[in-house]
């Protein structure tokens, strides 16, 4: 890459660069600033073996990337008094009454307190995943197959987890988990509505979201891109950087493409677009959507863009990666310090990614939003950071 370069040209520079060396096979990317927008494109492939291009209107499984917009939906039924943050777990469902936690040194004993839903959209509630390195009941999760069984309902997932005890104290310390598909079961329990019917009315038709959904119909699956990678989230986070290959990567048992009457989830499980989950981070700087509807208030957008974790609880991990600078709001991760930091972003800025390497930011500041999107599970590359590093460093 040339040092001459225009500075917004690196972008789409640093995403060629992996799409030819074969660490991903398609790559598409929106980035803007200032109302304006600084970059966008696509390169590579939606299959590489057989060259066929990017499909206009690709769709993606943006797996946790779901994890912000069911928490914005939570958010929105707090403010219709629907919800509260305070609100125990156990008033929606009686069998998290019963739930007992597992210590490290073998010891089960009582919760010390009910979980509440704040427990839920901070990820300390005491859950997991099953791919978290180091944690003592990540075995139960994978015996249960609580991730991946994508056969069963939303219901039924619950049915096995309050069957596993949890690992630590309610709010005692950040544990990235599944407690953002425990949150969707209590939103259908507070709103006795399916998780896709009020998703649908509180967000996507609002933000004019066609193609954003827990399936993909017959007519659209053309172009759904072909996942690739190293195996599936049981290897996730990759503990090594390795040379990526596109070997194909089937996830229809997790991930099923068009199961709408059972699959239902809050921590993975939509599919979208680049242009429509453009147009959800977009909304994120303002609370409103383009035509100017109020989807979230402007003091609820201060609440959940600030940082919730106590300090002795920092810096976050998920696994063995340090979140070096991020703290969590409501709807993910928010960059605390950059004196602490390790990559290029900005005070405020806040976020999430996906397992399959998708991925957006929005930094209030800088008047800013950026969206990632590609196909590869389990990749041990930084496209992520390489992408935002790219994008901060061509501001004016």
């Amino acid at each position: 890459m040339s040092a001459s370069m225009p500075r917004a040209e690196r972008i789409a520079a640093i995403a060629s660069g992996y799409v030819e060396a074969e660490a991903f096979a398609g790559i598409e990317w929106l980035v803007h600033a200032k109302g304006k927008e600084l970059a966008r494109g696509g390169v590579g492939y939606d299959d590489a073996d057989a060259g066929s291009p990017l499909p206009d209107g690709a769709i993606y499984r943006i797996f946790s990337m779901t994890k912000p917009v069911v928490s914005l939906l939570a958010l929105q039924l707090v403010e219709a008094g629907q919800l509260r943050l305070y609100d125990m777990v156990v008033q929606y469902d009686q069998r998290f009454g019963g739930l007992r936690v597992l210590e490290t040194t073998g010891a089960l004993g009582p919760v010390a307190r009910p979980l509440t839903v704040e427990d839920l959209l901070t990820h300390r509630a005491g859950f997991t995943y099953e791919f978290i390195h180091g944690c003592h009941i990540a075995q139960y999760y994978r015996e249960a197959e609580i991730t991946h069984d994508g056969q069963c309902s939303l219901e039924e997932m619950m049915s096995r987890l309050v069957e596993i005890p949890l690992a630590f104290q309610p709010g005692s310390r950040f544990r990235y988990s599944v407690s953002i598909d425990v949150l969707a079961h209590v939103i259908e329990r507070a709103t006795d509505r399916s998780l896709d019917e009020l998703l649908k009315a509180y967000i996507f038709d609002p933000l004019g979201m066609e193609d954003t959904a827990f399936a993909v119909p017959e007519d659209k699956q053309h172009r759904l891109l072909t996942m690739y990678g190293a195996g599936d989230l049981s290897g996730l986070p990759p503990l090594e950087v390795a040379p990526q290959r596109l070997d194909r990567l089937d996830v229809d048992r997790m991930y099923p493409i068009n199961k709408p009457d059972t699959f239902r989830r809050g921590g993975l499980g939509l599919y979208s677009t680049l242009e429509d989950y453009g147009r959800f981070a977009a909304m994120l700087l303002t609370g409103r959507s383009a035509d100017g509807q109020i989807l979230i208030s402007r003091k609820m957008m201060e609440m959940l863009r600030t940082n919730r974790i106590p300090r002795a609880q920092l810096p976050l991990a998920i696994g063995p990666n340090v979140l070096h600078g991020f703290g969590w709001g409501l709807i993910g991760r928010v960059y605390l310090d950059s004196g602490a930091g390790l990559t290029l972003s900005g005070e405020g800025e806040f976020g999430w990614a996906g397992a399959a390497g998708t991925f957006f930011w929005v930094d209030p500041r800088e008047d800013m939003y950026g969206v990632v999107m590609t196909q590869y599970m389990g990749a041990s590359v930084p496209l992520a950071d390489d992408m935002r590093t790219a994008a901060y460093q061509a501001l004016e």
